[in-house]
């Protein structure tokens, strides 16, 4: 009697075993849909608005109804329509910003952690120098000496988000540079710089992706509460934080309930993405911690 084969067994890539993980987690899909969405409308919007968001009316200030579901502002705009349409913004600014902190924050912490000695201890104090200042102060100065404009906002942000992360890369990079396979890069005289980029690099890259994600949220709240501020985005831009800014006065008029939305509607947008973004980190630390 012949013996029954084993079914083979199939051996899943670490990348795929990730990928099937990630989508089988609801807490991952939820946030690819709400900044899927977020990021459909902000090259989209204006096409599915019903409205255009800059032309003013004469209806203003006019509460939610059929006709403007979302009520509208203090010119007359439909802030439906502004909402759906303003998310470009942010979305072009954010997303920028935490690339070059990702960028930066690597270079350096890979540095950092690898090098020790002299260097990681320059470094380490630069950037507990630099961490101890508020973000916002450093942001708010450099921007008033050197102006504000989409380039500006996305380096100062970036500039200011590259300490932070090279603080979760060099503390990867320590844990990986006295492993065996450095080790035998170092004995084959390989450069320090193939060594930290070709070697180490693609072993702390799973770190690197989730404080991405969770550096985005930061960069989103971050470039809002600069426009906020005046330093960010300019009108008659549609942006969320901006219509905040323009508005937020009236919610002390108690005789209309503030005319809360103006406010509460492009708050809830900004909330959402953030929301967002924090689920897909979320879904990917524990995708990766597996």
């Amino acid at each position: 009697m012949s013996a029954v084969a084993a079914p083979p067994i199939v051996a899943h890539s670490p990348r795929a075993e990730t990928l099937r993980l990630l989508l089988r987690s609801k807490t991952f899909i939820l946030g690819v849909l709400i900044v899927g969405f977020w990021i459909f409308c902000a090259f989209f919007g204006a096409m599915v608005a019903p409205h255009d968001p800059l032309v003013q009316s004469l209806d203003i200030l006019t509460g939610p109804s059929s006709q403007h579901p979302f009520g509208t502002d203090t010119l007359g705009r439909d802030v439906l329509s502004r909402v759906l349409s303003g998310a470009r913004d942010v979305l072009l600014v954010a997303p920028l910003a935490t690339l070059v902190a990702i960028l930066g924050g690597t270079v350096v912490g890979l540095t950092s952690g690898y090098m020790r000695g002299a260097a990681d201890d320059v470094i380490s104090r630069v950037v507990d120098a630099v961490l101890a200042i508020p973000v916002v102060i450093i942001a708010v100065t450099t921007l008033v000496a050197l102006g504000s404009s989409t380039l500006t906002l996305v380096f100062v942000i970036g500039v200011v988000f590259t300490p932070i992360v090279s603080r979760t890369v060099r503390a990867a990079t320590l844990a990986e540079r006295e492993l065996d396979y450095v080790q035998a890069a170092r004995l084959g005289r390989e450069r320090a710089p193939y060594i930290m980029f070709r070697e180490i690099l693609p072993n702390v890259s799973g770190p690197v992706i989730v404080e991405a994600t969770v550096r985005l949220g930061y960069a989103i709240f971050t470039v809002a509460g600069l426009t906020y501020l005046g330093f960010g985005v300019q009108p008659p831009s549609p942006d969320w934080a901006l219509q905040i800014s323009e508005h937020y006065t009236l919610l002390s008029d108690t005789t209309n309930l503030g005319y809360y939305w103006t406010v509460v509607f492009p708050g809830a947008a900004i909330a959402s993405l953030v929301v967002g973004v924090n689920l897909i980190a979320d879904g990917l630390q524990q995708a990766l911690d597996r």
